[in-house]
C-alpha cells in the first residue's frame, strides 16, 4: 500500500527532514533540485517536496499521507490532522514581544486598539480574543521583529529560538504561547486505512531520534567491581554483562545519555574500569 509524504522543500526544516529520512533507511532516490516527486529506498513511499506553510492543509485534504512540518504551522492552518511524532529538531517559542523603551512588561499592559505585526494572524487573534484584548493585526510576510521600530507595530508574535534576534532588536518577550518544533503529521484517513505502514514508517524515524541522545559504552571491569558499576551505569534496560574469556574481568554493555558520558567514565574509571570503548548508536527498535 503506497504512501505519500510532504516534505518541506527548502527552509530551515527541510535538511534535517532529509537527513532523517536518510539515518532511518528510507532515504531519497533519485532528487532533482527542482523536482516536485521523489522516491525513497521504500517502493511503498513516495516524497512530495512543497512549501513547508502548505504542508497541514495539503495533508488534512489527503493530497499528501503524511507531512513533515512545525507544530506552529499546524496550529496556525487549524486543519484537521494527527500529530504522530515530535521529531525534536526547529525548536522555538511563539511569543509575545513588546520593545524595551515601551511601557508595556505584560500582557495585562496591552491596551485596545494596540497593532500586532505578525505572520501567524490566527494564532494571534485567538490568543488575545482569549486574553479578552481587542488588538489590529498586521499581516507581514518576514522581518517581523523590525515592525515595531519603524512605527508599524507596538507588538509582535513570533518565533524565537535563542532570543538574540529580539535582543538586536531591542525587543522583550512578555509572554510565551507554546513551544513548536518540527512534526510528523497523518491524514486522519490515511491513518486509518494505512495503519500498518504508516506505523512502520513512524517507528523508523523514531528509532533514530531515540538513539540521537544517547552513546554505547563497552568497558571491562573485575568482577569484584560489577555491583559498583552496576550502580554507576544502570542503563536503559540495566548492562549487559559478560565473561572475558581467560582473565578475571567481565566485559559490559550499556546504553547511556549522551550528556552523561563524561561523568560515568570518570566513575567507572575510579571503580577499576578499563578497556572502555564509546561508541555512537544509529537506531534503537523498542
Amino acid at each position: 500500500m503506497n504512501v505519500k509524504l510532504a516534505i518541506p522543500n527548502k527552509g530551515r526544516l527541510c535538511d534535517p527532514a532529509l537527513e532523517l529520512l536518510e539515518d532511518s533507511g528510507i532515504g531519497v532516490v533519485d532528487r532533482g533540485v527542482r523536482q516536485l516527486f521523489a522516491n525513497t529506498k521504500d517502493p511503498e513511499l513516495e516524497l512530495v517536496f512543497v512549501r513547508t506553510q502548505d504542508i497541514p492543509n495539503i495533508v488534512a485534504e489527503g493530497a499528501a499521507d503524511l507531512g513533515i512540518t512545525g507544530y506552529d504551522l499546524v496550529r496556525e492552518s487549524g486543519s484537521n490532522v494527527e500529530d504522530l511524532l515530535d521529531l525534536e529538531y526547529g525548536k522555538a517559542r511563539m511569543v509575545v514581544a513588546a520593545q524595551e523603551s515601551s511601557l508595556i512588561n505584560s500582557v495585562k499592559d496591552v491596551q485596545d486598539g494596540s497593532r500586532v505585526a505578525t505572520e501567524f494572524s490566527n494564532i494571534t487573534r485567538q490568543y488575545f480574543e482569549d486574553k479578552g484584548v481587542n488588538v489590529e493585526i498586521t499581516k507581514v510576510s518576514g522581518a517581523t521583529e523590525a515592525t515595531p521600530s519603524i512605527g508599524v507595530a507596538d507588538l509582535i508574535v513570533d518565533l524565537t529560538s535563542t532570543g538574540t534576534t529580539l535582543r538586536t532588536h531591542d525587543l522583550q518577550v512578555i509572554d510565551t504561547l507554546f513551544e513548536t518544533s518540527a512534526r510528523l503529521i497523518a491524514n486522519p484517513q490515511s491513518l486509518e486505512e494505512k495503519r500498518e505502514k504508516i506505523a512502520e514508517i513512524k517507528t523508523a524515524l523514531e528509532s533514530v531520534i531515540r538513539a540521537k541522545p544517547r552513546k554505547l559504552i563497552l568497558l571491562n571491569v573485575p568482577k569484584d567491581k560489577i555491583s559498583a558499576i552496576k550502580e554507576i551505569m544502570p542503563g536503559m534496560a540495566g548492562p549487559t554483562v559478560s565473561k572475558v574469556e581467560g582473565t578475571d574481568l567481565l566485559a559490559i554493555q550499556v546504553v547511556v545519555k549522551a550528556d552523561e558520558v563524561y561523568e560515568l567514565v570518570k566513575k567507572a574509571k575510579d571503580e577499576g574500569a578499563r578497556d572502555i570503548l564509546i561508541v555512537p548508536i544509529e537506531r534503537i527498535l523498542p
